[in-house]
């Protein structure tokens, strides 16, 4: 089947504009007749159902959380970037286009990646008028900071809770829908199965997750709005409940998995700290505004940070990097601190990190207030103490939450970080109307492939998620749904429905069955071990043929082996559980395939076998310039369909942030 990725034609400046003139409508009369199923209630998931709602279609939203606030978009922390220039240093939209085409390293395409940096303006609008409340300059505007892979400030941002501040914005207006009867909620439902009638989407098999009970739901379309698969990695900055079982149900029925092995290693984590961890805390990358990177200049150094004089540390991306410094792209400043680590400069009882440090933000902050109260001459404690409560303004939250995990005060001593899975790049194969290559099932947000290439800039995905709910799927999903009026609902006593439901309680049966010895998590914890070590932040050929077949052996196991105590009527998280990591083993598989077949270094897929002299990544456009889209064909078979990327404006070069 060949990909068409329905771009439309014309100059990229108007694509967006002329597609939204010349799309199909749905009038209000009939939008009333249409029935839409959203999964995810997160950025893209609640921002959807919502923009739905108002616009007239019955929408049904499933969760698998309690509430849908409590979606792991809460947890972004950063920023959300947006074209506004309102700092007057040079940003369009163009640039931020740009910006994102080369962060991800030239594997995204232009069409979708240039409506993303259009519609980004908006954005900013709609939450302002929910009551987001950014941050605001002394006069009031909006403020705005820097983040990696970017000369400009046009990030957006809520102190360190900035997801958590837009996901309240779209949950208000979610309830409000819900309130009126537009969208009728189901949380504590997880999506089992996608239900395809005559080839299309139609509808979901949910269970519910405190009764155990199979539930069958309708809908003209299915919108996955589910987020990324990071966890399959076992340890990730991601909730623990985050998975990949929506879109691999999907795949299984036929939707293609595009570019599975671009995984984003975000480089500013709490490292681990020993075998009992279940999950990584980020550290948001707004630190790298102010916080300078660095180790000792000489291997296995035990001094205290504060005993180590300024000549013998090594801020190593200001020397690598000097246009950039400490603020290259994730993917960028990942390799380079596994480097150094690797090289016997990191720091740390593990020694598996390195220095974030403040020290010189805070006496710069310092001095500046300093002279805006008269104190020309303050001294040093008073500097500090000036300095400490404006990086206390700026990021304390974030401060707070490091001295919790620590016991360390960061406003003392550098943080220690180290890079950790965050962000997956790779998702559901979509065309320019976020459809998949079913007819009527969609995915949105960080479930799709679309935006980022091999590498995602930095509050880049709060931009995608609710672009894709607020302002592009209220368009694309009309001008399908306007051939589709006359159908008429389905009865989900449909035979496609029985047979999907039928197939979703074999499973959980056979899972149950097995009464085995080893817990899920011990299995989960194997599994992200083999990636870690073979489909991490470095990987090669040998590595990832071992890593292949490690994890066939592993799921053989787990088949035959693992234990799921209670039973499955009734409340059971080690059922749910085990579902979503035999899920987990599958793509695994599929992304160390694909992460073999891309005999390449380009954005979070870095092969060893691929690299420049000094240790930068080294892409070959003249084999790799596609995305890999694969069709699953059974039990460790998968075909690869490539849709190749045509760049008309901006022109691949070597990524250089020097």
């Amino acid at each position: 089947m060949a990909l068409n990725s329905k771009i439309p034609s014309g100059p990229l400046e108007s694509k967006w504009k002329t597609y939204k003139s010349t799309c199909k409508l749905v009038n209000p009369a009939n939008k009333r007749q249409l029935e839409i199923i959203v999964v995810g209630t997160g950025l893209a998931g609640a921002s959807a159902a919502a923009s739905l709602g108002e616009m007239g279609y019955k929408v049904k939203a499933f969760c698998f959380q309690d509430s849908p606030r409590r979606a792991h978009s809460i947890a972004a922390q950063g920023g959300i970037n947006a074209a506004k220039n309102y700092q007057n240093d040079g940003d369009s939209t163009y640039r931020l286009f740009y910006d994102t085409i080369k962060g991800g390293d030239y594997r995204a395409r232009e069409g979708n990646v240039y409506r993303l940096a259009e519609v980004s303006a908006n954005i900013i609008d709609q939450c302002v008028a929910q009551g987001v409340p950014f941050a605001r300059e002394y006069g009031g505007l909006l403020s705005n900071r820097s983040f990696g892979g970017t000369q400009v400030q046009r990030t957006f941002y809520a102190a360190g809770q900035t997801g958590q501040q837009l996901l309240i914005g779209a949950y208000q207006g979610l309830e409000r829908q819900i309130s009126l009867g537009n969208v009728e909620m189901f949380s504590r439902h997880e999506m089992l199965e996608v239900v395809k009638i005559d080839g299309r989407a139609r509808g979901i098999i949910a269970r519910d997750l405190v009764t155990g009970e199979l539930e069958r739901h309708f809908g003209h379309a299915v919108l996955l709005c589910t987020g990324g698969y990071g966890n399959v990695f076992y340890l990730s900055t991601n909730a623990m409940g985050s998975n990949v079982t929506a879109a691999w149900k999907a795949h299984k029925q036929g939707a293609y998995f595009g570019n599975p092995c671009f995984t984003q290693i975000h480089p500013t984590c709490i490292p681990v700290s020993g075998d009992h961890q279940s999950k990584l805390t980020l550290m948001s990358e707004s630190l790298r505004n102010d916080g300078r990177i660095w180790t000792p200049k000489a291997k296995g150094d035990n001094r205290k940070a504060t005993d180590i004089p300024e000549e013998e540390r090594d801020y190593y991306l200001e020397r690598r990097y000097p246009a950039f410094g400490n603020l290259v792209p994730r993917d960028v400043a990942s390799r380079a601190a596994k480097e150094r680590c690797d090289a016997g400069y990191g720091v740390g009882s593990s020694k598996m990190a390195v220095y974030l440090d403040f020290a010189s933000a805070i006496e710069r902050y310092g001095k500046v207030e300093a002279h805006k109260n008269g104190l020309g001459h303050a001294d040093k404690a008073t500097i500090y103490k000036l300095g400490k409560d404006v990086v206390k303004e700026k990021y304390g939250n974030l401060f707070d939450m490091y001295a919790k995990i620590t016991g360390e005060n960061p406003y003392e001593v550098p943080m220690r970080i180290y890079p950790a899975v965050h962000y997956t790049m790779g998702g559901l194969w979509v065309d320019y109307e976020l459809m998949t290559n079913v007819p009527g099932l969609y995915a949105l947000g960080e479930a799709n492939f679309s935006d980022h290439g091999a590498n995602r800039l930095g509050a880049s995905a709060l931009m995608q998620g609710l672009a894709d709910g607020y302002f592009v799927i209220p368009y694309t999903l009309g001008n399908n749904l306007a051939d589709d009026i006359r159908t008429k609902a389905i009865p989900t006593d449909h035979p496609a429905f029985v047979q999907a439901e039928k197939e979703v309680n074999d499973r959980i049966n056979k899972l149950m069955g097995i009464k085995g010895t080893e817990s899920v998590e011990s299995f989960h914890k194997r599994l992200g071990k083999i990636m870690w070590d073979k489909c991490g932040m470095g990987r090669n050929a040998k590595g990832l043929t071992e890593a292949i077949s490690e994890i066939q052996a592993l799921r053989k196991e787990f088949w035959s082996n693992v234990r799921i105590p209670g039973d499955i009527k009734e409340y059971n998280p080690e059922l749910d559980k085990a579902g979503r990591v035999a899920d987990f083993m599958e793509l695994g598989e599929l992304m160390c395939k694909d992460a073999l077949e891309r005999n390449e270094s380009c954005g979070g897929h870095f092969r060893e076998e691929s690299q420049t002299e000094d240790g930068e990544a080294l892409r070959d456009d003249e084999k790799y310039m596609y995305v890999a889209a694969w069709e699953y064909k059974g039990e460790s078979q998968f075909e690869l369909h490539k849709e190749s990327l045509d760049y008309e404006v901006v022109h691949p070069s070597a990524r250089s942030y020097k």
